[in-house]
């Protein structure tokens, strides 16, 4: 490799990373801030939450790691414009268009990683949290029941557990407290189970305790019972998704699946890839700037049109399923143009027109 790549190699790497992992600090930022939320309302244990943010990471890198390759080129590319080492390579006989080597020495990799999160490690993720927190929902742990602590109720109210069996299912010695419409009600049992009805609905079964019912004002309006049986709403497990959901299907699978909603998803995992070269290709006209030009102004453009293929390969997804775009059609509409103009945007040298010099005296 000769020096020069070696440089702007090491230039465009850097600058990508560092882009790539304040994008990830953001966009993981907020899936956490997703999942506490379901951790809170009961829908997902505890002990799985750093499973099911690991997987999420894997679901939206398609889509993170394109802005980040964009964005990282387009600030090195711009940073090289800005401290003239453009004009002084140019002045050597080094234009634009021999930075493509260096460039695609870095898309090619990160091209195909987006392919194989897009294609196969996405969806796998994606089925694997899904089958993580279906055979959790079974359990009481889901529901942020533990032994030996106090856990809040969707409803309102506390619940204790003693002790929890191993596989989830079944505990003793159990202490519950609510309140509702300004009465206290308190229930202790010996032991209870956990049990479904329907996919989703969740009741705790209480047996052989008691229940003190009275109000919060001090008055003395108290009743004792003694029950051999009670049962108690636990929040809802997640909707559960049909297996044959086109988003949990392998790749493979979707490629001989005649439904439209399957030959969406397929172009929609097709599309990333497709994307992440045609804007690393858009980066070098975009990011040309005059010595005095503010630096930051094309590369707002570049991310503006980036948002802008994202939006439109979600409601060519959209399209596709609900039949308004042929099938044959695909997302080929957008990802086939763009690399068309990415193309001839970056042979061009980034200028749409020449000038004509003349010879006149």
């Amino acid at each position: 490799m000769a020096k020069l790549d070696r440089y702007l190699l090491s230039d465009f790497l850097q600058s990508f990373l560092a882009t790539l992992t304040v994008l990830l600090v953001v966009s993981m930022g907020g899936v956490l801030v997703d999942i506490l939320g379901r951790i809170a309302d009961g829908r997902i244990p505890a002990g799985l939450m750093l499973s099911q943010l690991g997987l999420q990471f894997i679901v939206y890198l398609p889509i993170i790691l394109p802005l980040a390759l964009m964005l990282g080129l387009a600030l090195s590319i711009a940073r090289l414009y800005r401290d003239s080492e453009m004009a002084v390579l140019t002045g050597v006989g080094v234009g634009p268009k021999r930075m493509l080597k260096p460039i695609l020495l870095l898309t090619v990799p990160v091209v195909a990683l987006v392919a194989a999160c897009s294609l196969w490690l996405g969806p796998w993720a994606d089925r694997s949290a899904e089958r993580m927190l279906q055979d959790a929902s079974r359990s009481m742990v889901v529901a942020g029941l533990e032994p030996g602590q106090f856990t809040p109720l969707s409803g309102g109210g506390v619940v204790y557990l003693s002790s929890l069996a191993g596989d989830g299912t079944k505990m003793g010695k159990v202490f519950m407290q609510r309140q509702k419409e300004g009465r206290i009600d308190v229930v202790s049992a010996n032991s209870g189970a956990m049990f479904f009805e329907g996919d989703r609905q969740r009741y705790l079964r209480l047996e052989d305790g008691y229940r003190v019912e009275g109000p919060e004002n001090g008055a003395l309006d108290y009743r004792l019972m003694r029950y051999a049986r009670n049962e108690v709403a636990l929040p809802d497990r997640d909707e559960v998704r049909d297996q044959n959901d086109p988003e949990m299907l392998p790749t493979r699978q979707l490629l001989g699946d005649a439904r439209p909603e399957a030959k969406a998803q397929l172009h929609w995992r097709l599309t990333p890839p497709l994307l992440a070269l045609a804007f690393a290709l858009l980066t070098l006209p975009l990011a040309r700037s005059a010595p005095r030009q503010q630096r930051y102004g094309r590369i707002m453009v570049a991310f503006l049109a980036y948002t802008l293929g994202v939006s439109l390969s979600i409601l060519g997804k959209q399209w596709l399923a609900s039949g308004k775009l042929p099938v044959e059609a695909g997302m080929w509409w957008l990802t086939l143009p763009l690399l068309i103009l990415a193309l001839w945007l970056y042979f061009r040298d980034g200028r749409l027109s020449r000038r004509r010099v003349g010879a006149k005296a």
